[in-house]
């Protein structure tokens, strides 16, 4: 079996560590030539994922072309903000038969389409070879093999059947899922309201703050999900209240972190300068402003995000306007 992975961040190279594990034959797509050196001779990709060991079975190339030369899956494991132009270049290269898994998370602004959506616009007709993979996983902890369980989601159950049996292993465990729509939005959504819960730790509130932040953001989230045709059942699962929970909570959190260093007053460009890695709740935040006008869903929470990046919003007075707002149902 022959699997090529399209990004060796730290998700990327993870999932190849999980694939190589299972003795399968892995390239790994990087275009920084330091990165290619460090994984094919040191065995190492630490500015990832520090002290890990990487397989023998994974081998870094700089070409798309030859990274999923006869593969029989793709493992697309690259920004939001780079999975419309990967999948334009993908196209004229994947053979008729070949599984394309997306691990992305987040929602493309301007469109305001889902990952997928924005895939099958730049490769038609791959709907049933396409697979969503989500859920609740750091992958610092998948590549020291923590165990972990994610969630396949398809319009094909063949093609998440195919990706269950492809990843499934004593530590890393896959659940399937029909419901495309509703595991994409609870994968990009929860990056925001993890930002909230790390500006409210960042402004020094307990954990009565972020378990409300947490709570009225998955009802933002399914609100959301629902007017956009998601069955309401999918974030109870994995790639719901699972990877909110992650996300919001753990220091592997990138939102998290950025959050907290929002909280405390640091600007938003010089908290992605110094983390280095993209943190994909600012770009969501952007795209589900608009999607609320689109579908008139109210996303308080959301909202105020938006406002503290891009309006310098103080974030203190945020929460206590958020806290001063009309009286509600918590059931509507």
């Amino acid at each position: 079996m022959k699997i090529g992975v399209l990004g060796a961040g730290s998700w990327g190279t993870a999932l190849a560590m999980v694939l190589a594990d299972k003795g399968f034959e892995v390239k790994i797509w990087s275009i920084i030539p330091e990165q290619l050196r460090e994984i094919n001779e040191a065995r190492t990709n630490r500015m990832y994922l520090k002290e890990v060991t990487l397989p023998q079975g994974i081998i870094a190339v700089n070409s798309l072309e030859e990274t999923i030369k006869e593969a029989d899956y793709i493992v697309m494991s690259v920004p939001s903000s780079a999975v419309r132009e990967v999948a334009r270049n993908l196209k004229p290269l994947l053979d008729e038969n070949v599984i394309l898994v997306n691990t992305a998370k987040g929602i493309e602004p301007g469109s305001l389409k889902r990952l997928s959506e924005v895939i099958l616009e730049e490769i038609p007709g791959i709907e049933n070879r396409l697979v969503v993979l989500s859920g609740p996983s750091h992958a610092e902890e998948v590549a020291i093999k923590m165990p972990t369980a994610v969630v396949a989601a398809s319009a094909s159950e063949e093609a998440s059947e195919k990706v269950q049996d492809l990843f499934m292993n004593e530590y890393f465990r896959i659940y399937i899922n029909s419901d495309v729509i509703g595991v994409e939005i609870g994968a990009a959504l929860k990056n925001v309201i993890a930002l909230a819960t790390g500006i409210s730790d960042g402004l020094g509130f307990g954990d009565n703050t972020k378990a409300a932040i947490i709570t009225r953001g998955m009802a933002e989230i399914v609100r959301m999900g629902m007017a956009m045709g998601a069955q309401p059942l999918t974030f109870a699962g994995l790639s719901g209240i699972g990877d909110l929970v992650v996300t919001a909570t753990s220091m592997h959190s990138r939102n998290r972190r950025a959050g907290i260093a929002i909280g405390k007053g640091e600007n938003i460009e010089e908290i992605k300068k110094k983390m280095g890695m993209v943190i994909e709740g600012v770009r969501t935040a952007e795209a589900i402003v608009e999607l609320n006008k689109k579908y008139n869903v109210d996303t308080p929470i959301t909202n105020h995000v938006y406002k503290i990046i891009f309006e310098n919003e103080d974030p203190r007075e945020t929460v206590y306007e958020l806290m001063k707002r009309d009286k509600k149902r918590e059931i509507e």
